[in-house]
């Protein structure tokens, strides 16, 4: 049923819009630095609309669904952050540009836009591919639309999620007085082993999010890493009479077994192209087809796209704003005319036409496994490699890489060419989920399409400032802004570190390949397993191997937590069915009630998490600008580390209990 009457893009829309893309991209921005993940905006974007809108006259489904869609850019072109960062700890930049960070994630953002239009009417409208956020989300609409909810649009559970998360997470960052993990280390003969946890309540919210298949497969890398690698390599190397356990291990993990966790992520990554390319370019070009075909074009405005001319107008301004971007970084580089025009026009072409792939292939991925189960980091390092290789080769030629300062100029070009890829192919992710939403609720493409674009531009201008924020008060692992800083509260940022080990060790030679192809080795063997296992259940199990590799190269902390959110949405499924069975209830609608309230209340957790580390952020960058602490509210307890561990076990543990009792809910 079309609903023509109904207003879809409204100033008051878009205001609203512009707001939340505002919150939710910096707590994205420093939820990715601080542990390597983003979450998927949409859904918590949905209803907080809905709550908003509903004192609004006039406000409709339509309406809340291009405030969702604008706002969900959020969640996905803040993974710029998996890239961008590595320039300041390359040494190139000792802070965040704001005019060509804000170029860069705005061109790169508007052409995942682009590039995902052609594919919208065969990979949504023609397609069975599941789009679970995308679905989810349509749900969520439909839901707080429908008078028999009561009206109920779930804002109560974001907001509980956010209180508990901001609490814990200020007692945690800003008073230290409890700890954000515990690990148990042992030895057995040389080895050494590490049973780890961490107690962040954002990453238990995106682990339950993430489901049981994810968090077995980042188990299994837990357990590759910390089981089998690390233990191996102490045992082969026994750490120097001198040396203290634990830094040992970890320095064995950073420079070997991480690696490994890279070349496992690679394959897995390369391998999901290959599977995906036939599907892909037979739908790429049935959606060229039916993009040019008028009839399509001038049916209901269901079908209606942005235009041929239109598409490729705003393409133009954003190749355009690239190579304004390009020219401003290699200009104050002594080169000559002609070596600065080659490097410009050789980076620009690589930043599109590997953009233009990357977006085809993650919109495809997006739509059969979600945005946030999406192998971005993959497709990263898959961007760097290649950028790495083709500018290596003509640094040779232009003699750039005989020098120290030329390899470091080519490594951050690397970088930061990379850092345009991986704004296009977050974009891409999220843009075909958001068709998919629209499509369910009857929605016209090309104004979602037009609010996209606008939450682009809205990101870019937030993500700069909030960089150089979270810089100045925390630090990045491997560049700190000042001495004498507290490198335990230094912003990890995995991928952008990954991101430039590998540009860094391309241009100097010195990368650690062998333990690449070990990993490029167990990824192969794991893609086998991950074969046999869905073909002998028919489907039911299955191994991603990306996860995998994600439990090898990310923190042993960052992931404890998300096995534990998915084991959590386990075991609440199973008393749900056993529930049903006993009592006759419908376990279907049990469940997708508890899905609800159980996605919501995860959103709550990670936004609630991630936005008190930005506040905190600020009180720290002020106090340190008037030259006082960076930890100006840390409560100076004597010998409360033991103490403030087994707190932070205690209140972890409260609040999955907290968690669950709001999910069982449901059963009501």
């Amino acid at each position: 049923m079309n609903q023509p009457t109904l207003k879809e893009l409204t100033f008051r829309g878009m205001l609203l819009g512009a707001l939340i893309t505002v919150i939710f991209t910096a707590s994205n921005v420093y939820l990715g630095l601080k542990v390597g993940l983003t979450f998927a905006s949409s859904i918590p974007a949905a209803v907080i609309s809905m709550a908003v809108l509903k004192f609004f006259k006039g406000s409709n489904i339509l309406e809340n669904n291009m405030v969702q869609t604008q706002a969900s850019s959020a969640g996905t072109q803040s993974s710029v952050i998996f890239v961008l960062p590595a320039m300041l700890m390359v040494g190139y930049w000792q802070g965040f540009p704001f005019w060509q960070t804000l170029l860069v994630c705005m061109a790169g953002g508007i052409l995942g836009v682009i590039f995902t239009v052609p594919l919208r009417h065969v990979m949504v409208v023609k397609s069975d591919l599941p789009y679970p956020e995308g679905v989810a989300a349509a749900e969520i609409l439909k839901a707080g639309h429908d008078e028999s909810h009561n009206g109920e649009s779930g804002i109560k559970e974001i907001a509980a999620g956010g209180i508990l998360a901001a609490i814990v997470g200020f007692c945690t960052n800003g008073l230290r007085v409890i700890a954000d993990g515990a690990s148990l280390w042992f030895k057995g003969g040389n080895a050494v082993f590490q049973v780890p946890m961490g107690f962040s309540f954002a990453l238990l919210g995106a682990g339950y999010l993430v489901g049981m298949v994810g968090g077995i497969a980042i188990l299994a890398g837990i357990f590759l890493a910390w089981g089998v690698a690390v233990p191996y390599f102490t045992a082969a190397d026994p750490m120097p009479a001198d040396a203290e356990m634990i830094g040992y291990a970890m320095n064995i993990w950073k420079t070997k077994v991480r690696f490994i966790g890279v070349g496992t992520i690679g394959i897995a990554a390369i391998w999901t192209l290959l599977i995906l390319l036939k599907p892909m370019l037979q739908g790429m070009g049935q959606s060229f087809r039916a993009l040019g075909d008028k009839n399509v074009q001038k049916s209901d405005r269901t079908s209606q796209d942005l235009s041929p001319k239109a598409m490729g107008f705003i393409t133009l301004v954003s190749v355009a704003l690239i190579v304004l971007a390009l020219y401003n970084f290699v200009q104050p580089v002594s080169l000559s005319a002609e070596a600065a025009l080659l490097l410009i026009v050789v980076c620009t072409a690589l930043a599109v036409v590997i953009g233009f792939f990357v977006a085809a292939a993650c919109g495809y991925m997006a739509g059969l496994v979600g945005s946030s189960s999406s192998p971005i980091s993959g497709i990263g390092i898959i961007s760097v490699v290649i950028t790495s290789i083709v500018l290596m080769t003509i640094g040779n030629s232009l003699g750039l890489t005989a020098h120290e300062d030329g390899q470091r100029f080519l490594t951050a070009l690397t970088i930061f060419t990379g850092s345009i890829v991986m704004t296009t192919a977050a974009i891409s992710n999220d843009n075909l989920q958001d068709l998919k939403t629209g499509q369910l609720v009857q929605a016209t493409p090309w104004r979602q399409q037009i609010a996209l674009i606008i939450g682009c531009i809205v990101g870019a201008f937030v993500i700069a400032p909030v960089l150089e924020i979270l810089f100045n008060a925390y630090g990045f692992s491997g560049a700190m802004p000042r001495e004498g800083m507290d490198a335990a509260q230094a912003l990890s940022a995995p991928q952008a570190t990954l991101m430039m080990t590998i540009a860094n060790g391309i241009f100097s030679h010195n990368l650690e390949w062998s333990y690449i192809f070990t990993g490029i080795a167990l990824g192969i063997a794991l893609i086998i397993v991950d074969a046999l296992l869905k073909k002998s259940s028919n489907g039911r199990f299955a191994l991603p191997v990306l996860a995998v590799g994600m439990g090898i190269y990310l923190p042993p902390a960052v992931n404890a937590p998300i096995v534990v959110g998915a084991v959590l949405a386990w075991l609440i499924n199973r008393h749900i069915e056993s529930y049903a069975k006993r009592s006759g209830k419908n376990a279907d609608e049990i469940k997708k009630k508890a899905d609800r309230y159980g996605t919501l209340f995860a959103a709550g957790l990670i936004v609630g998490e991630s936005l008190i580390g930005v506040l905190l952020a600020f009180i720290i960058a002020g106090s340190v600008t008037s030259g006082g602490s960076d930890a100006p509210l840390a409560l100076a307890l004597n010998d409360w580390g033991t103490v403030g561990q087994v707190l932070g076990l205690i209140v972890f543990v409260a609040g999955i209990g907290i968690y669950a009792l709001r999910v069982l809910r449901a059963k009501k």
